[in-house]
């Protein structure tokens, strides 16, 4: 009876947190907004080509890859939409602890693909598909994983957006990322503006953006783009090396790391008094869990 009332009260803290972060994970743009979803998935699947494919590992760490070589890994409008769907698929994945997005052919991402671009050139058709891709970036970035974007070549315009929609920056050798959006007389329309202040700071942001310089890696560490630079670019060795370093936040049970991330999530997002509480919902959610008792069975804190 003891061990039921137990398990009911986890289930009802863990019901608890969900709620919480529900409602803060909510899109940006919703049919409130002005934003019909439908709509614009719709005009994008008129633009097909590549793909963006996801497959989840036994350890708990999944690698989403972007998928359109001959068009240096640019987003057509079907892989707009996939990139969405398999977000989706890694939210409803409750053993995942890790993800490392990568391109094929040794280059990340240079974008929008110009085909989709110049048929939505409408400021109306450019502002939904900047709503869709900052919905879907920004669940990117709130997904209960570790997230780690792999930058093999170069990273460019929409591609260098991508990078800051993750957690940490892994760079290959001889890459770069460059917000080119100033060539194109254009901003970051994505979010990733927004969160590159977030990451280097206001006055680097300003630098970047204005310059449309090319940052590779030494400036990349310099400005805290990036996190650490990888020691080859040999086929294969670059996400080996990603697996490897992201392994080492990705250690212990599931339920342990997707606690973390949404507590710094909370302390990044919410005022100070709400994120305290989702602090105490979360932590509700853990404590006399089986990662809790377990390790205080068999690592007494004061050993």
């Amino acid at each position: 009876m003891a061990l039921q009332n137990i398990g009911i009260r986890l289930l009802q803290k863990t019901q608890n947190v969900l709620v919480v972060f529900q409602k803060r994970s909510k899109a940006i743009y919703t049919n409130a907004s002005c934003f019909n979803e439908e709509e614009i998935k719709e005009k994008l699947q008129a633009f097909p080509g590549g793909s963006v494919d996801l497959i989840k590992q036994d350890s708990g760490i999944a690698v989403l890859t972007i998928n359109n070589p001959n068009h240096k890994n640019a987003f057509t409008g079907t892989m707009m939409i996939q990139l969405k769907d398999r977000i989706d698929q890694l939210e409803q994945w409750t053993e995942g602890k890790g993800l490392i997005v990568q391109g094929t052919a040794n280059t990340f991402c240079s974008g929008s693909d110009l085909n989709a671009v110049r048929a939505l050139s409408s400021c109306q058709d450019g502002m939904k598909m900047c709503m869709f891709m900052q919905n879907t970036l920004t669940q990117l970035l709130r997904l209960p994983l570790i997230s780690v974007a792999l930058v093999e070549g170069k990273a460019l315009g929409g591609g260098a957006e991508l990078t800051t929609a993750c957690d940490f920056r892994l760079m290959a050798p001889g890459s770069e990322i460059r917000f080119v959006h100033k060539h194109m007389g254009l901003v970051p329309g994505w979010g990733g503006g927004a969160r590159l202040v977030r990451i280097v700071g206001s006055q680097n942001a300003l630098k970047i953006l204005s310059t449309a310089c090319k940052v590779d890696q030494d400036l990349a560490l310099q400005t805290r783009l990036a996190d650490d630079i990888l020691v080859s670019n040999e086929e294969g060795r670059p996400l080996e090396d990603a697996l490897k370093w992201l392994s080492d936040f990705t250690k212990g049970p599931a339920a342990v790391i997707r606690s973390v991330k949404k507590v710094v999530l909370s302390g990044r997002e919410l005022t100070s008094d709400e994120a305290l509480k989702t602090e105490k919902e979360v932590f509700g959610s853990v404590w006399g869990g089986p990662a809790n008792v377990e390790a205080l069975a068999q690592r007494p804190k004061h050993k």
